[in-house]
């Protein structure tokens, strides 16, 4: 997502190359009570372990333990997706960014298979600043899972995307996120323009 405020090294995970796709769409993802539940569990600030209810898949909040990690899936992933700003920023400036703003200002969930980081959810409140899963992940409703640990919080979410990314866009329309403005991209840093969704609960939606 744009960087509105204005890969680490190490190891990677066995699926996770340069070569990776940010935001993917969901199959068969947990019921939307099994989904409650998780969300109850973050949104009430529990930090342990939960079993989501797809097959090996662990959600769990982050540390600064993750950071590193969390950072790499991001970079990985945006570079995949957006390959034209790849290069905008070092490892070393993407783990400043997840230390001094992410991890500072956001709740930060990520899910795990096999202690392999797949995806991260950033949120704060009312907004979601960070969502990626990676490619070898993608289809098995790991997004929607981590999507629905904010959304269960029953309040008004909102997110910035860029235009051109496709596959971000179709899967947050997809879970009820509406357009309410587009710009030129000059209040990001990356000058892409970008396009700011908004999603209500339907009970609020429907007011």
């Amino acid at each position: 997502m744009p960087r509105r405020e204005g890969s680490a090294d190490g190891p990677r995970p066995p699926c996770l190359s340069p070569l990776t796709l940010a935001i993917v769409p969901f199959a068969n993802t947990a019921t939307s009570e099994q989904g409650r539940t998780l969300a109850r569990s973050a949104t009430g600030g529990a930090t342990q372990v939960r079993k989501a209810a797809l097959a090996g898949l662990e959600l769990r909040q982050l540390t600064l333990g993750d950071m590193d990690r969390a950072a790499l899936v991001h970079r990985a992933s945006f570079n995949e997706r957006l390959p034209w700003l790849s290069g905008l920023h070092t490892p070393d400036e993407d783990r400043r960014f997840f230390r001094e703003h992410v991890f500072a200002e956001c709740r930060v969930w990520g899910a795990f298979e096999s202690g392999v980081m797949l995806g991260i959810i950033a949120f704060r409140e009312g907004w979601i600043d960070q969502l990626y899963v990676l490619p070898c992940a993608q289809g098995r409703g790991i997004g929607a899972a981590l999507l629905e640990i904010v959304r269960s919080g029953g309040k008004d979410l909102s997110l910035w995307t860029f235009q051109r990314n496709a596959a971000a866009r179709r899967f947050y329309e997809r879970h009820g996120f509406v357009v309410m403005k587009q710009t030129d991209g000059s209040g990001n840093e990356e000058r892409e323009p970008d396009v700011l969704y908004r999603w209500a609960p339907p009970e609020l939606a429907s007011r």
